[in-house]
């Protein structure tokens, strides 16, 4: 079953469910659909906001503070007070920007492959942007599973590598590692859980435990056999551990 984008949707978010609000940030090369699995399972018990990132149409100027801003943006429109702010990759590292500007305003950080200390990723140089099976190679590099690259997927990535799109992947590419954010972690004071695939290649292992270490309130949780994208790679154990982490908020 797929979840239809356009359930309710504005041109900056994507909105499913109804109760308590949480937001999801994909990344670089991400779409609504990488939390597919997980808006099915959110939507019967939170309101799910999903923005969608206008990362090819603000020009060539676009870096990680202009989507952190776009992200307040969406807020604002939907008077949204006190969220939960679940990002993975480069989503990931705007939810800490936005969180460390706004701390008042989000109740708990998930954060999976998110980018912010240092990544190795496949935009941050000029890919090899005709070869369709390098393309493939490096977006199955990103799950532990390469068969969770579908086709489709492939599709997507080397459409958007191969079109006017490259030089804004580039330029929020090296956004994403010249602001690097250790320095201010230790700022965050909300409960933040960390999940993470034991197997991920794009941000290691470390960079995990380094967030860990950095962000006082954080737990951090590991899925075995899986990469970067957990919640669609591994999206039952994945779960399990959001739903443990906001019950025992809650509680």
């Amino acid at each position: 079953m797929n979840i239809n984008p356009f359930k309710k949707q504005s041109p900056k978010y994507a909105e499913y469910g109804q109760g308590e609000p949480i937001i999801l940030l994909y990344g670089l090369f991400g779409s609504v659909r990488n939390f597919e699995p997980l808006v099915q399972h959110l939507e019967k018990t939170n309101r799910v906001i999903v923005p969608i990132f206008p990362f090819y149409e603000m020009g060539f100027c676009v870096d990680i503070f202009t989507l952190t801003g776009y992200l307040h943006e969406v807020t604002e429109e939907l008077q949204l007070d006190r969220f939960h702010l679940l990002g993975n990759s480069m989503g990931g590292h705007i939810a800490l920007l936005y969180t460390l500007k706004h701390p008042q305003r989000v109740r708990t950080l998930i954060l999976s492959g998110s980018s912010g200390l240092y990544e190795h990723g496949m935009g941050d140089t000029y890919p090899r942007r005709r070869d369709y099976d390098y393309i493939k190679e490096k977006t199955e590099l990103t799950f532990y599973k390469p068969d969770v690259a579908t086709k489709e997927l492939v599709d997507e990535i080397y459409a958007t590598v191969n079109s006017r799109k490259a030089i804004q992947i580039i330029s929020l590419a090296k956004s994403t590692i010249r602001h690097n954010v250790e320095k201010e972690l230790h700022k965050l004071t909300l409960p933040c859980c960390i999940v993470w695939g034991r197997n991920d290649t794009i941000t290691p292992p470390d960079v995990a435990e380094s967030f860990h270490r950095l962000i006082p309130q954080s737990e951090l949780h590991w899925i075995d056999e899986c990469g970067h994208v957990p919640m669609l790679e591994c999206p039952e154990q994945f779960n399990r551990i959001m739903d443990s982490f906001l019950q025992t908020v809650a509680s």
